[in-house]
């Protein structure tokens, strides 16, 4: 392809909408063009990037035994309300109603509909196990669309979904898929870890998270290098120390001016923070709820939210905070009545804590779970870190951040049991199918493997999802030596079946080397004036500093082995 013929334009300046790297290097490449908030246009090499990656996960899907299908964008909104999953989505699902004034969704996701599929078309165990699955556009009216291709309100998604005959098959099913999309994730050219995820809307008792692993991904990874655990810090755990178990002495209150978070506590007191107990207000379906953890530990709100069973929690303003009687920087649940208390288990990790008096610049020394107040509920809600121990080896846990591009469910039979979808056992009894599903985005994989692959001076592509394998400039194409060779380059590496980037555009060298650092193809050529004195083109790859010259008529054959030697 002809960079003059090609559609779109590259662009000098930094985009000031642009937050990631991702998002500031497709707007700066000419890739991609927002049309609406969280709307975006996919222009010519970026269609070419999910071409690729589309061909790399059919392959994967059809060798895990998966049967592409194409299900409707448009769904019936009854078939949510009878899973029960259009309050689980809440405002994020897209409604609209026909001429008729019937409800419909523009499809999130399509458990409902593969369910509804299920239920008319399997019978018997003998058409079990099966694997479906789709490449299809989705659609989510996310409060807030952000980070270019990372959160959007149209997305296209590859989702695949197991019915199996019971647990040991879905166990099945789930570790082929898992293996698929290791497979999948290494032949993009991507690193990426599996992780243990929270199952979010989807529902499900297990599920798992693919990262791929950048500096710049907005998602915290918990991981313990000595065992290999893993998890989202959404969802990951830590051994919580246990505190010296020392006699528990009665309750005194002591003065604490100005004091307002545990931090000013603990050091007006001479104590360590983790001999205190924090107190954070939460909003939750629109109730207030009090929650008291341990001080050296902070809330993980999608915990809390698990546990609370709710669709909505948001901290609670001042205002609020006010109207209950709560004393915000002084408060504790000890005496409180009337607000559901959620306490997180290190509260029982200890003794003698220091907690808010509920009057102002007021404390109690020596204050006891089940002693001096109670909870609805104890459980852990706390956000686990780098430098807690691992809850399976005991090792210390390190930290990372990633791009989450997969996520994998156990479902169980949350939705034929509510769709009735039920097949015939070996003994002839019904039974609900069992299945999971396996989703992966495909805009957030491009934009992955840019935030996991670029520098400061644009993207570095992976060979195997490259819009074009290689980037041909050609320097001073009023020249006609110059044209006619890189020309020639240019058909003859056509000829052997690489795809190329034919900068042949009349421009300076500079402006031709920043596109194509830029754009970021695998590896440059460059032929000019200089490089055909010795009857050679100039051959860099986009991750290196070094070049090597190659005579022109073996510019395909050794750009063929270092292609190869990329990928």
């Amino acid at each position: 392809m002809r960079l003059s013929k090609i559609f779109g334009r590259t662009l000098r300046e930094m985009p000031a909408e642009a937050e990631t790297v991702s998002h500031q290097l497709l707007l700066r490449a000419g890739m991609i063009q927002q049309v609406a908030a969280g709307v975006y246009a996919y222009l010519p090499l970026a269609w070419r990037v999910l071409r690729k990656i589309e061909k790399i996960v059919r392959e994967e899907m059809d060798s895990a035994g998966g049967q592409e299908l194409l299900m409707p964008v448009l769904q019936p909104l009854e078939m949510w309300e009878e899973s029960g999953r259009d309050e689980a989505f809440g405002k994020s699902l897209f409604v609209l109603s026909d001429r008729r004034d019937r409800k419909l969704v523009l499809g999130p996701t399509h458990e409902e509909v593969v369910t509804e599929l299920a239920r008319r078309n399997i019978r018997s165990y003998r058409d079990l196990p099966l694997r479906l699955y789709q490449i299809q556009t989705k659609f989510r009216d996310e409060p807030r669309p952000r980070g270019g291709l990372m959160r959007v309100r149209e997305f296209g998604m590859k989702d695949l979904y197991s019915f199996d005959s019971d647990e040991e098959g879905l166990d099945r099913s789930y570790r082929t898929m898992m293996q698929a999309y290791k497979n999948l994730y290494k032949r993009c050219g991507l690193t990426a870890m599996m992780v243990e995820a929270d199952s979010g809307a989807i529902g499900g008792k297990e599920s798992h998270e693919f990262m791929v692993l950048a500096e710049t991904g907005e998602d915290a990874i918990i991981f313990c290098p000595n065992c290999g655990y893993a998890a989202n810090v959404e969802k990951a755990t830590a051994v919580k120390p246990v505190l010296d178990n020392e006699p528990m002495r009665e309750p005194e209150e002591v003065a604490t001016p100005g004091a307002k978070t545990i931090r000013d506590v603990a050091n007006l007191l001479g104590i360590p923070e983790s001999r205190t107990l924090k107190a954070v207000f939460y909003r939750a379906d629109g109730n207030l709820v009090f929650v008291t953890i341990r001080g050296d530990l902070e809330v993980n709100e999608v915990k809390l939210k698990n546990a609370l069973k709710v669709s909505e929690l948001r901290l609670a303003n001042e205002d609020e905070v006010r109207e209950a009687g709560l004393v915000a920087g002084a408060a504790s649940a000890v005496g409180l009545k009337g607000l559901r208390i959620i306490a997180d288990d290190s509260v029982t990790l200890g003794r003698n804590f220091v907690a808010g008096a509920n009057r102002e610049d007021t404390h109690l020394r020596n204050v006891n779970y089940e002693r001096d107040f109670g909870a609805d509920l104890v459980t852990d809600i706390a956000l686990a870190s780098s430098g807690q121990r691992c809850a399976v080896c005991g090792a210390e846990l390190s930290s990372t951040r990633g791009v989450e591009v997969g996520h994998i469910f156990k479902l169980g039979t949350i939705f034929s049991q509510r769709q009735g979808a039920l097949f015939l056992d070996r003994d002839g009894l019904q039974k609900p199918l069992v299945m999971g599903c396996y989703g992966i985005g495909i805009g957030r994989l491009l934009a992955a493997a840019i935030e996991q692959n670029h520098d400061e001076k644009g993207i570095i592509w992976p060979v195997p999802i490259a819009p074009y394998q290689a980037h041909l400039c050609a320097l001073g194409v009023d020249d006609e030596e110059v044209g006619a060779s890189a020309d020639r380059v240019y058909e003859e590496l056509q000829e052997a079946g690489i795809e190329v980037l034919y900068d042949d555009r009349a421009e300076s060298p500079g402006v031709k080397f920043n596109d194509a650092d830029l754009l970021g193809m695998p590896v440059r050529i460059v032929v000019s004036r200089r490089t055909l004195k010795s009857g050679c083109a100039e051959l860099r790859p986009r991750s290196s500093v070094d070049s090597e010259n190659v005579a022109l008529e073996l510019v395909a054959e050794r750009l063929t082995a270092v292609l190869e030697g990329l990928r």
